[in-house]
């Protein structure tokens, strides 16, 4: 008799192992599934964007970029300056106007993003004039995108701001 009664409870315990061991492989395909779906905001690149030039007198005049996302697209830009330049010589190429990185600012919807130009940061009358800026998310400078200045610039110099959530941050004053 006793065969009998072990039987079952044996029979019983193999079922609560199973019981147990499908639960945790639900478990892990459910948060597995999860993960793959999970909705982890990427960095923008150059073409993730729409891009705005208008002209500020503000700081001895600038060129003031905005970056929206394109429709569907979430995505953020990092705190850095834009690679940006005004010709295809090195000497156009902007350089930084700020020595730290930024807050890192996430784009989507109508949220936009801006970096201010300063075409001639000298005080001389030395100088090229060019009608378009080349302008790439930095490390995307393959992509560049060519947009036309409100006006013409002459150019010596040139800097850069960070990429700012607010446009009153991206005022690339002379130091």
């Amino acid at each position: 008799m006793r065969s009998r009664f072990s039987a079952p409870s044996a029979r019983l315990a193999l079922a609560a192992v199973a019981a147990v061991a499908v639960t945790v492989t639900a478990t892990a395909t459910a948060a597995a599934t999860a993960d793959s779906r999970s909705t982890t905001v990427r960095a923008c690149v150059t073409k993730d964007l729409t891009y705005k030039v208008s002209l500020k007198t503000q700081a001895g005049g600038y060129f003031l970029v905005t970056a929206k996302a394109k429709s569907g697209v979430t995505c953020y830009l990092e705190g850095v300056f834009p690679s940006a330049s005004f010709g295809s010589s090195a000497d156009t190429e902007v350089s930084p106007a700020e020595h730290a990185v930024s807050d890192r600012v996430t784009l989507s919807g109508s949220t936009a993003a801006y970096a201010g130009i300063n075409p001639k940061t000298t005080n001389n009358d030395h100088g090229r004039e060019f009608e378009v800026l080349h302008l790439a998310v930095a490390g995307d400078e393959t992509n560049a995108v060519t947009l036309a200045l409100p006006e013409t610039a002459t150019v010596d110099r040139p800097t850069a701001t960070n990429w700012h959530a607010d446009p009153a941050g991206a005022v690339p004053f002379s130091g």
